[in-house]
């Protein structure tokens, strides 16, 4: 098979657990505001789905005593697919283990990245049959569109940090076979990279934490649609003060509209108002981002991304690094535990 298939072998983000430390206020954050519906109990964790999400979860919510992100999955576009990426990993040397014990997914392989994140790939996963009262007259979509909030589609992306972006893109440029589409660098030092194995402009970024912590979460989208959305949820946000971070407005680099709020366990979470430029070209290649143009990489509109917490805040939120900016905590991130 050439390198050109191995690209499409990851299709898309299937999963997130996050922890919690305020789980009544998550679920109300999820459910109630951004509409999601809730697929079942167990233990200290719920299972929640947007009404387009095709599994029977793609948010898991436990609680713990720090927000953070347990792990994230990626669904392979075939069985076999999901041997060659494991064989890739084991010839590479970078090691994992095969477990069986989520609910709705079968079979997965668990590693981690060269930061340390908790990542998984499967192929296994038992679709979402919708109750009658729940069907959905649109018969691509898995249920009905919920009258409660301003519901969220599906999960669409993740973002981590990580104390070197370099090496984390390269192991998923091998061995998952992602493709860098954008990037960000500050001299010889890459600082962001946006890669897919698709044709969305990404479905996995991976930005440098600023404090030089390893394996710490940025965030978690949820997929609008409609960038008018982003706009409504802002005004919702607002009057059940839910902290917005930044935007609405529209990014440069991926060009797709955002909102970013924190939910009350205090998580980064992105409203992803529509999916920016879509990757058609086979042979796309690669857009390098410097810093004299990061302003309009970040936002064309002209939104300023906070410096006191978009570039340095993450789950589980650390201590500032001696040799960050040390006033960097000055407006800690409300409704989080740094405050």
């Amino acid at each position: 098979m050439s390198e050109e298939m191995y690209r499409h072998e990851i299709a898309h983000l299937a999963r997130v657990e996050l922890h919690t430390p305020d789980p009544d206020g998550t679920l109300w954050f999820f459910k109630d505001l951004l509409g999601m519906y809730e697929t079942r109990r167990e233990g200290q964790s719920v299972y929640l789905r947007g009404y387009e999400d095709p599994y029977q979860w793609s948010l898991k919510i436990t609680e713990g005593p720090e927000p953070r992100m347990d792990h994230a999955a990626l669904r392979t576009s075939s069985p076999e697919a999901l041997e060659r990426r494991v064989r890739s990993m084991q010839d590479g040397n970078q090691d994992g283990k095969w477990t069986e014990d989520e609910f709705g997914y079968g079979k997965t392989y668990e590693f981690l990245t060269p930061d340390g994140h908790h990542m998984s790939l499967l192929w296994e996963a038992e679709k979402y049959k919708s109750p009658p009262e729940l069907r959905s007259k649109i018969l691509s979509r898995p249920s009905k569109k919920p009258l409660q909030g301003l519901p969220v589609k599906r999960i669409d992306h993740l973002n981590l940090l990580a104390s070197d972006v370099t090496p984390v893109k390269q192991s998923f440029e091998r061995h998952l076979g992602l493709r860098t589409n954008e990037r960000v660098v500050d001299g010889s030092v890459e600082t962001g990279v946006w890669m897919s194995s698709s044709l969305l402009s990404h479905d996995v970024a991976v930005m440098r934490d600023a404090r030089g912590a390893r394996g710490r979460l940025h965030h978690v989208a949820f997929y609008y649609g409609v960038q008018q959305h982003t706009i409504d949820a802002a005004e919702m946000f607002r009057d059940y003060d839910i902290t917005i971070e930044a935007g609405p407005d529209r990014h440069g680099i991926t060009q797709s509209s955002f909102l970013y709020v924190f939910e009350p366990g205090g998580n980064r979470i992105e409203l992803f108002g529509d999916p920016g430029i879509l990757i058609l070209e086979p042979d796309f290649e690669t857009r390098t981002w410097t810093m004299d143009q990061i302003d309009t990489g970040t936002a064309i509109g002209g939104t300023n991304l906070p410096q006191e917490t978009y570039f340095t805040y993450g789950t589980p939120p650390v201590g500032p690094d001696p040799e960050s900016d040390a006033d960097a905590d000055a407006n800690p991130v409300p409704g989080s535990p740094l405050r």
